[in-house]
């Protein structure tokens, strides 16, 4: 009975210490009308933490690094064309956006994937974009050096290790020994609820667009 209600009383704790924490991120944030365009869900879970609405199709959804660095080259283009649903495939829907493959991995549909792709990508804030992008999915060192080439004055990749010639590259610790940047909306083995994107101080990225627009 009292371990139930000591187990009962840290899960209230942590709860409540990361709304706290997650209240204190949505303070900081002057920025609030951003577009995230990113690799996968690393944008889903910036807009959901911090409370604000999805401006950007780029949710719940992952595209492979080299296929993004192509789609982020002439995004205003690939945002004209209709995609077309891939049959056959296995695990999640999954449809061509021109040549670039989408893979709706959190979709029950092909249908609804679209749907939600079509109605946020009218949602874009053009001139306040952020790109996101990660160390996995297919990505070599000679992709970090397409991404780091890429128009966009706000943009980040998350990487396993420091490449400090990779201007636009930030290392997420704890994954240094795995051949690509591991799962880093997963929570670390910690009392306090912390996923490893939290050591990416995300808030100050998408205020430093604010300054430079």
């Amino acid at each position: 009975m009292v371990k139930r209600l000591l187990r009962s009383l840290i899960v209230t704790i942590k709860d409540q210490e990361q709304i706290l924490y997650k209240k204190r991120k949505r303070k900081r944030l002057d920025n609030l009308n951003f577009s995230i365009i990113a690799s996968n869900c690393v944008g889903t879970i910036i807009y959901h933490d911090l409370d604000l609405p999805f401006l950007s199709p780029t949710i719940n959804l992952t595209i492979e690094m080299d296929d993004f660095i192509r789609f982020a080259e002439n995004l205003k283009w690939y945002m004209e064309q209709e995609i077309v649903e891939l049959k056959g495939e296995k695990g999640c829907p999954a449809g061509m956006l021109g040549d670039v493959k989408i893979n709706f991995v959190h979709y029950d549909t092909f249908e609804e994937g679209v749907r939600k792709w079509e109605e946020r990508k009218e949602r874009i804030n053009w001139d306040n974009l952020l790109l996101i992008g990660s160390e996995r999915d297919g990505c070599s060192y000679e992709t970090l050096e397409r991404f780091d080439r890429l128009p966009y004055e706000n943009k980040v990749i998350l990487t396993r290790v420091r490449y400090p010639e990779i201007s636009s590259a930030y290392c997420i610790e704890g994954f240094e020994a795995k051949e690509e940047l591991g799962m880093v909306l997963n929570y670390k083995k910690q009392f306090f609820r912390r996923r490893y994107l939290d050591d990416f101080d995300y808030v100050a990225f998408i205020n430093s667009s604010v300054q430079k627009l």
